[in-house]
């Protein structure tokens, strides 16, 4: 996804974002690309749980719901109106359709009467944004991500490495050939009988585990930047069914310790590998599965390079990072008709 026409200068700026991709209903304000002065997220993880993942028609239902609310307080913890904003940004897609429809529906209706201009935004580019934000009253702001920078986007649905050139100039490298980090973690984490989602499961499951105790594959793909866990989850079932058929207990601890180092090893070793190649100034991690802590820590213990990774609160879906993502578009001219349509499975690039 490259704009037409290079940013020449960033005007200030109050974007409120709407995000609801998939079961997250949320609304925020941000000034500039970069400080948050609202963030609200109403998540539905207690309704889909018994479900054992996202249900698209509950997720839709729900949205319809909490929406307004959501919006309505978003401006109030900003202590803003509609006058005081400049343009509301909504996510477009990836995402549920009938998700996705609910906020663009909610963001249409206010720019119509209202009279702000509409964007819409892709979430991929969302996150990647979520690196630029920080709370308004933040007492000395972080410098932001400089380019060129190697993004790795890991979620429930994606996991892609992007190489970022400057403010809305990606190029996609490569991807997942099968399963997503996120989705390999919740099919293993059912696998092993732990809740969902399954990525925090395994992660406060694997604490108590031994990394090594099970040499599981990593997936290389050497010649491409392309990713793939169907092996890696593959293996922990046979795993699995092995220790059963020959009676030996389960040790779900050590099971979810060494999936989880087999995923974090080659997200890492392949992002550093791809910086090289591309000579990034910094690595930039974002993402549901960024909120990993054995991959934070991993990321934060090479020294090779300057990474990246946003607080944990703006890894999963939320709005600021719609807002972020926003305001550049915004001030690169984008202005886009009421008749807006969703893209469920719109590529970043």
């Amino acid at each position: 996804m490259v704009m037409d026409r290079p940013i020449i200068q960033l005007p200030p700026a109050r974007i409120l974002g709407i995000e609801s991709s998939c079961d997250e209903t949320a609304a925020a304000v941000v000034e500039n690309g970069r400080s948050m002065l609202s963030n609200v997220v109403a998540t539905q993880i207690d309704i889909h749980t018994q479900y054992g993942g996202v249900f698209p028609e509950v997720a839709s239902r729900q949205h319809i719901r909490t929406i307004y609310a959501i919006v309505d307080e978003a401006l109030q913890r900003a202590h803003l109106g509609f006058n005081d904003l400049d343009a509301i940004a909504v996510t477009r897609g990836p995402g549920l359709p009938g998700s996705l429809v609910i906020g663009m529906n909610m963001a249409k209706g206010l720019a119509l009467s209202t009279g702000l201009p509409l964007i819409g935004v892709n979430h991929l580019e969302g996150h990647l944004y979520s690196a630029w934000i920080y709370p308004h009253d933040t007492p000395a702001p972080p410098a932001p991500p400089e380019f060129p920078l190697l993004a790795l986007l890991v979620s429930g649905g994606h996991s892609e490495l992007v190489l970022m050139t400057g403010h809305l100039e990606y190029r996609r490298l490569g991807g997942t050939l099968d399963d997503a980090a996120g989705e390999a973690f919740d099919k293993v984490a059912r696998l092993l009988g732990l809740a969902y989602p399954g990525g925090p499961s395994i992660q406060k499951t694997a604490r108590d585990g031994n990394p090594e105790a099970f040499n599981f594959p990593r997936a290389r793909l050497e010649g491409t930047w392309n990713f793939s866990f169907s092996g890696v989850k593959t293996a922990v079932l046979r795993t699995v069914r092995d220790l059963e058929s020959r009676n030996i207990a389960l040790s779900v601890a050590d099971l979810a310790a060494s999936f989880q180092a087999a995923v974090v090893d080659i997200l890492v070793q392949k992002t550093l590998h791809a910086a090289r190649v591309f000579q990034a100034k910094e690595i930039l991690v974002a993402g549901g599965v960024s909120a990993n802590t054995a991959l934070r820590d991993a990321f934060v213990a090479q020294k090779e390079f300057p990474v990246q990774i946003p607080s944990i609160f703006l890894c999963t879906d939320n709005a600021a990072m719609i807002a972020a993502a926003g305001y550049y578009r915004f001030a690169n001219g984008q202005r886009d008709p009421l008749n807006l349509d969703v893209l469920p499975t719109w590529a970043l690039s």
